[in-house]
């Protein structure tokens, strides 16, 4: 079965809280917890979406939408997920919001030591402008991407 996206409910917030420990804190403190989640999804400028195969999360992401920009704060796939699309179509739902809101810039950042994330973000059309020193906890570097999503790509 092909998981469905749809907005997350507060009954995601801790299976979200707990594929992003694994999946994206894996090895720093834990930040993304079952509350801070929460208190994502009630949050009028912060879109959390998930995609569930039934009862089992898939993958969610997580967007807050500023004024001028929009940060796309957290993105997972589940391992048995991955390679169908269901990444790029979470990613594509939420600049879907961005440009309805009127917003076109679109910033991130990620692990500097995770290469598979950064092909998956160039190959939607992100671009690198930088790295944070220290910025996860102090222990990891970021590397900070951007796009503008009046660019078509080629």
């Amino acid at each position: 079965m092909t998981p469905k996206i749809r907005v997350a409910r507060p009954s995601d917030a801790l299976p979200i809280a707990r594929m992003a420990r694994i999946l994206i804190e894996n090895g720093l403190p834990w930040s993304w917890t079952e509350e801070r989640v929460r208190r994502a999804i009630h949050h009028r400028d912060t879109a959390v979406i998930v995609a569930r195969d039934r009862r089992r999360l898939a993958g969610f992401a997580i967007m807050q939408f500023g004024d001028a920009h929009a940060h796309l704060n957290l993105l997972a796939v589940a391992p048995a997920y991955r390679g169908i699309g269901l990444g790029r179509e979470l990613v594509g739902w939420l600049e879907s919001c961005a440009r309805t809101a009127g917003i076109f810039d679109v910033r991130l950042e990620l692990r500097v030591s995770n290469d598979q994330a950064r092909g998956f973000y160039t190959m939607l059309g992100y671009t690198e402008v930088g790295v944070v020193p220290a910025y996860y906890s102090g222990i990891e570097d970021a590397c900070r991407m951007h796009r503008d999503l009046r660019r078509v790509r080629a």
